[in-house]
């Protein structure tokens, strides 16, 4: 490959920015075409499963087994159907370099979580998993907060404040943005009501305020977490608030688990359908070991219901909830934990006006969660759009259920790095040139 590689800038140093960046990397040593990855990252790489992110205090074990890593499930189709076809079974395999067995291995405690049944790792042991394979790829990172995100019909730029307080800018021809957004917004301005940043902030500090009647607002993996560390607390009774019938437990069987790994026939799912699946198994339900650590505790209950308002009465926190066909109820709490997740859309906040301008010439206005999940192509981007704007975790209903998780890690970077058929032809002409 000769001249200068595309950079792809990617907003967070999670899991899918090192998925990407791995396979890249493999891909770059085999003089395969694939862009260069520059990666923004506020705080740490893996700063979202260690307690700098906000999401945890990394003392609670993964949701997601960990054999389901940066390359899972290790069946490149990058090449395509180009003269480098050939080659994708070699990109799987050097991918096991930097694979969950790989890190334990080095760490010689492969054998040790054989023998105790292989547990799913604490997150900040996952954390410490991500930055070794950081390492290992060299990656490219910029520890600094996105203050602002313009394009134009070539590039796309950030605007950064560093760690240090300066400001810097980096550009690129297509970005990825990943991660939840910010976790430091509750439904109310109290000091009794905490935000999923200030609950896990007062946990570190073991500053939890004292509490007889709880809730935790929100069905899924947050608000598991949440509740799993309230129930080893004091706390007479803890209230599950959740717009579901009930607190669903992720599927675990072969079909549904196949879907994530595999979303070959996702398209051909009615989109009521996928909907459903993606209901069932990610969003609002919980792991099977937190619904394991919580059934024998009888202070757990669940309120279905939407929180529609909230207000101080008193030394508690007043909850309105509301249920389609029903009188609305309100509840008394001492301490409302609002773990209801990040804001699928935050980035749209950082878009400057030439940014959203062109984000809506091609959806229309206004840019709605439903029109950008409709209109996310095979490559995890937004169709039509130039520069390219890869967005994985609003793919979910589009391309298939396991790309806003961790559930296909190696999929994802297939897709967002696919080689065209265009491209490979460059590519072999090129390779020939070098050797003439």
């Amino acid at each position: 490959m000769t001249g200068t590689p595309e950079l792809l800038l990617v907003v967070g140093a999670g899991p899918k920015a090192i998925a990407v960046a791995a396979k890249a990397k493999v891909m770059r040593d085999l003089g395969l075409p694939a862009p260069h990855v520059r990666v923004v990252e506020s705080h740490a790489v893996g700063a979202n499963w260690q307690s700098i992110g906000g999401w945890t205090d990394g003392r609670h074990r993964l949701g997601t087994g960990p054999e389901k890593d940066i390359g899972f499930p290790y069946r490149s189709t990058v090449t395509g159907r180009t003269p480098h076809s050939d080659l994708n079974a070699e990109i799987s395999r050097r991918m096991q370099n930097y694979s969950w067995m790989s890190f334990l291995v080095e760490h010689q405690t492969y054998a040790e979580w054989i023998d105790r049944g292989r547990p799913n790792p604490h997150h900040h042991v996952w954390a410490r998993y991500l930055q070794w394979v950081a390492t290992r790829i060299d990656l490219d990172v910029t520890i600094g907060t996105v203050r602002s995100i313009s394009a134009d019909d070539e590039q796309w730029s950030l605007q950064i404040t560093t760690a240090d307080g300066g400001s810097t800018e980096v550009v690129g021809d297509a970005l990825m943005i990943t991660g939840p957004g910010s976790s430091d917004t509750a439904l109310l301005d109290d000091e009794h009501v905490l935000s999923v940043a200030a609950f896990w902030d007062r946990v570190s500090r073991r500053d939890l305020p004292v509490a007889s009647r709880a809730a935790v607002i929100g069905g899924g993996e947050t608000a598991g977490s949440a509740l799993d560390e309230l129930a080893r607390h004091e706390v007479m009774s803890i209230s599950v608030i959740s717009p579901g019938a009930t607190i669903y437990t992720r599927g675990e069987s072969y079909f549904e688990n196949a879907m994530f790994s595999d979303p070959t026939g996702w398209a051909a799912i009615s989109p009521q359908e996928r909907r459903d699946v993606i209901r069932r198994t990610d969003r609002g339900v919980f792991s099977v070991s937190v619904q394991e650590n919580l059934l024998g505790d009888s202070r757990i209950h669940h309120l279905q219901g939407r929180v529609v308002a909230a207000r101080r009465v008193g030394e508690q926190i007043a909850v309105t909830l509301h249920n389609e066909g029903r009188t609305p109820q309100t509840l008394t709490f001492d301490l409302v934990v609002d773990a209801t997740g990040g804001q699928p859309l935050w980035f749209l906040d950082l878009f400057s006006d030439d940014a959203a301008d062109l984000l809506e010439l091609t959806l229309g206005w206004p840019p709605t969660l439903d029109r950008i999940e409709s209109a996310i192509g095979h490559d995890l981007a937004v169709t039509g759009l130039t520069p390219k704007l890869f967005l994985p975790n609003l793919a979910g209903f589009a391309q298939g259920p396991g790309f806003p998780n961790l559930s296909s890690l190696g999929e994802l970077s297939n897709r967002v790095l696919r080689i065209t058929e265009r491209q490979g032809r460059g590519a072999r002409a090129a390779a020939l040139s070098e050797e003439r």
